[in-house]
């Protein structure tokens, strides 16, 4: 599972000062559930998945992935997680193939068992027909399936999305939201951001509202109706950030 307490990361900027982008931030995610992150452009969300993948340290607080502190372990807190985001860029010149099995060599995977994990995964993403293809030639909805599969090709226990759906069109997003999904029903671990409302609806079992690095407000879909009483989430979203405002 996913636990922090009390996580905080201090940016410093010499123009602006001080800048807490995340601030004191508490939530925890079983496995086989979606965690959402809801927050406007700018709320928290990244910076905060990416202190759990490890990418970032944080100035305070604590977190651990998988049963494993992501400061005393970041080796192994990375051999758990698989991350994903629309902005995570591939190497134009290798295909698709060779892409996904550079990935799993990082992770300690050859041989058979990475080959048959290659044509599992390129099988059920669909990716058999572009296999050999290099990746500056794919189109956007290939190019966001490699990066799924390279998510995946160690089987991670653990998957955080940074809104992976951004910039997509339609049918590539459904694919996505289709992954995610899948990944509860394996019982994976997940930690999802988006700002757009009908996904998190659609997708998280737990939704928590963050606003200016702060954790504003947690629970279920329904359990953020009946404490707001409003239906629409986007209501309820606008409720909890004007009155922390």
């Amino acid at each position: 599972m996913i636990e922090t307490q009390q996580l905080t990361k201090v940016f410093r900027d010499k123009k602006r000062g001080e800048i807490r982008a995340v601030d004191g931030v508490s939530f925890c995610c079983q496995p086989g559930q979606i965690y959402g992150l809801l927050g406007a452009n700018g709320a928290g969300k990244t910076t905060t998945l990416r202190v759990l993948a490890t990418i970032l340290q944080p100035t305070s607080g604590t977190a651990s992935v998988a049963g494993h502190d992501i400061v005393r372990e970041p080796d192994v807190v990375r051999r758990k997680v698989g991350f994903l985001s629309t902005a995570t860029a591939l190497y134009g010149r290798l295909t698709a193939w060779e892409m996904v099995e550079y990935f799993g060599r990082l992770h300690g995977m050859d041989g058979n068992g990475l080959r048959q994990r290659m044509e599992e995964i390129f099988t059920t993403l669909d990716m058999m027909e572009f296999r050999d293809r290099r990746c500056d030639k794919l189109s956007t909805g290939m190019k966001q399936k490699v990066s799924i599969a390279r998510t995946l090709v160690h089987d991670p226990p653990v998957m955080i999305f940074d809104e992976p759906t951004l910039g997509l069109d339609v049918m590539t997003a459904r694919t996505i939201v289709a992954f995610i999904r899948d990944c509860r029903a394996q019982g994976k671990t997940v930690v999802f951001s988006t700002h757009v409302m009908v996904e998190a609806e659609k997708l998280c079992d737990t939704i928590g509202i963050i606003h200016t690095g702060k954790l504003l407000a947690e629970g279920t879909l329904a359990q953020l109706r009946e404490r707001y009483r409003l239906e629409d989430l986007e209501d309820i979203f606008v409720r909890v950030v004007d009155e922390r405002s």
